[in-house]
């Protein structure tokens, strides 16, 4: 099934719970637009492009809970909600690329206001399909970059989970594998959440695909090693210069691999570009509640002292400089990129 689904007779939006992955496989179903922005804010839902798509069925729900009659009145709750849902996570650019969406069709809506809901549910819909033909290009585009017996680096999780269907930088990584290229995963756990090693190595599980999990601070060495060919990872908000803020970690593996000579590439959809950031530099980084980092156990007991502090920033930039390529569903893009992003803007 989809990340995220529509339950028509329900009048519902359904989300696989990715929060007890992969001990359990449970589905979720949400009918209001506050469940749906508290779904991302906890992470049930996540990857910036399935944010984004939640995010649009969130605005159609809005439409649906709306007691308004008018269609100024309907448009009023849709600004309310489209808030309300952008507060969520501040860092991902396609939760406000979808609400803003779905606000612009309510803006240039001209009809009634229960046509407005149909339409708002209609849109939303259509992202989702658009999301996964959006993945299968880009999938297509960048397994042309892997050669049969490469060793990869993926970081986080970017297969269908982190979208509708498909995924991104693990999309690319699939489809070299359905295209029967022989190639093997280095599997980063991602701390603290670790949405490596509980979804990614998960998904690989599921296609059938050779890996490894391994601990974050572990591919510098295996790239000073020669045990690696390629690191891939995604975006959730790529700035107009080609800087790329991304889970956090990202910036240290891409160090790495420009220190040992290794191609590194984010992969991503041009929703998620921002072209108001000129830099990655002023883009807001996700703080995250620092529970996240001291609950973490071995053995059973807590890896923290008692009275321990931590700071727990989901995000880090990674300067376009250190990267070789941006593979979006519209080619692989090189330097300089201000100019191919600038490109591919109309």
């Amino acid at each position: 099934m989809r990340t995220i689904e529509w339950n028509e007779k329900d009048k519902a939006l359904v989300l696989i719970d990715q929060t007890i992955l992969p001990t359990e496989f449970r589905t979720l179903n949400y009918t209001n637009y506050q469940d749906v922005a508290q779904a991302i804010q906890t992470m049930v839902v996540r990857g910036a492009p399935a944010i984004g798509v939640a995010a649009a069925f969130g605005m159609a729900l809005a439409g649906l809970q709306s007691k308004a009659t008018s269609l100024d009145d309907l448009k009023a709750d849709l600004d309310a909600a489209a808030d309300h849902l952008n507060a969520a996570r501040p860092t991902a650019v396609n939760l406000t690329w979808a609400t803003e969406r779905l606000l612009q069709l309510g803006r240039d809506f001209s009809g009634n206001a229960d046509d407005l809901r149909a339409a708002l549910l209609a849109e939303a819909q259509k992202m989702a399909d658009e999301d996964v033909e959006t993945n299968m290009a880009i999938a297509r585009n960048g397994a042309e970059l892997i050669k049969d017996g490469d060793t990869i680096v993926h970081h986080c999780n970017t297969g269908a989970l982190a979208t509708v269907d498909y995924g991104t930088a693990l999309g690319v990584i699939r489809m070299a594998h359905e295209q029967g290229k022989k190639i093997h995963v280095f599997v980063d756990e991602t701390r603290p959440r670790l949405q490596g090693a509980r979804l990614t190595a998960w998904e690989l599980s599921q296609y059938g695909i050779p890996y490894d999990i391994i601990v974050d601070s572990a591919s510098g060495y295996l790239m000073r090693r020669r045990m690696v060919d390629i690191v891939l990872f995604g975006a959730d908000r790529v700035a107009s210069n080609g800087d790329v803020v991304n889970k956090i970690g990202s910036y240290m593996l891409a160090l790495g691999a420009y220190d040992n000579g290794i191609p590194a590439y984010s992969v991503f959809p041009l929703s998620t570009v921002d072209y108001t950031m000129a830099s990655g530099e002023k883009i807001e980084i996700e703080e995250r509640n620092p529970e996240e980092v001291l609950s973490l156990q071995f053995d059973g007991q807590p890896v923290a002292p008692k009275d321990a502090s931590a700071k727990n920033f989901a995000f880090d930039v990674t300067p376009h400089r250190l990267l070789s390529g941006l593979i979006t569903e519209r080619g692989v893009l090189y330097p300089p990129f201000f100019r191919n992003l600038a490109v591919l803007r109309h």
